[in-house]
């Protein structure tokens, strides 16, 4: 199977080397004792040439979970209401779909 090696995968392993450099500078008994990562799952951090690299220095990745606190607050005080809002409602698509979604924003915003 071929392994792809995208240039985003690329950069992302620079920054990895990066921040490898900074934890042994600041904190190198951290590098010895193990590093613990936490990324999503973004297509960087998860192709074979990142994942190459944690192996090969043996940082360990916790999964980042579905409903985490860092998410943008747009996450719960737009998108629940305008979910709500719009819940059942049929749309052709066009105008409509537009309209009724600025109507559901400026609404949540006035509140």
């Amino acid at each position: 199977m071929c392994k792809r090696i995208t240039p985003f995968a690329s950069r992302y392993c620079s920054t990895l080397d990066l921040l490898k450099e900074a934890i042994r500078r600041k904190r190198p008994g951290l590098l010895r004792r193990g590093v613990v990562l936490q990324h999503d799952n973004a297509t960087p951090h998860s192709a074979n040439l990142t994942q190459q690299w944690l192996q090969r220095y043996g940082w360990e990745i916790l999964p980042h979970p579905a409903h985490s606190p860092d998410l943008a607050p747009s996450d719960f005080h737009l998108f629940g209401p305008l979910k709500r809002h719009l819940g059942g409602v049929r749309m052709d698509g066009g105008y409509n779909t537009h309209r009724e979604q600025q109507t559901t924003a400026q609404e949540g915003h006035t509140k």
